[in-house]
């Protein structure tokens, strides 16, 4: 049901995208529960000009790699899930693609089941 986001500079190659996505699907079904199929990835890729971030911000030093992603999901996660979502996402994009911890920006969205149709205009979790 996480319907996720994903926003980086243009210029990453198919593999590099590939793995990203496989990655964050991998820390979701770790942490969040998500079951085997349920995957919804966009990646949307931005001209520099058109990809604006605090390169300090909360004392975070952030490169031109920055990830920005956004995860929509039920609320139904403790908060302890969603740090283990965070670290385990921020883990395994490290290793994979070697990108710097303080390169992977995460915002969580969470929605009520009701929101949700996944075709066929049936809300299939209401």
């Amino acid at each position: 049901m996480p319907l996720t986001r994903i926003s980086l500079k243009k210029g990453k190659s198919i593999e590099y995208k590939s793995s990203l996505t496989k990655g964050i699907y991998q820390a979701m079904v770790a942490t969040f529960n998500v079951p085997e199929n349920d995957v919804f990835m966009l990646i949307h890729e931005h001209e520099s000009e058109d990809f604006v971030f605090g390169k300090d911000y909360l004392n975070v030093n952030r490169t031109d790699d920055l990830i920005i992603i956004q995860i929509t999901a039920n609320n139904t996660r403790t908060v302890e899930q969603k740090k283990a979502l965070y670290a385990k996402i921020v883990d395994i994009l490290n290793e994979s693609i070697h990108i710097r911890k303080e390169d992977v920006f995460i915002n969580l969205v969470e929605v009520g089941k009701e929101n949700w149709s996944f075709g066929n205009g049936i809300a299939q979790y209401a």
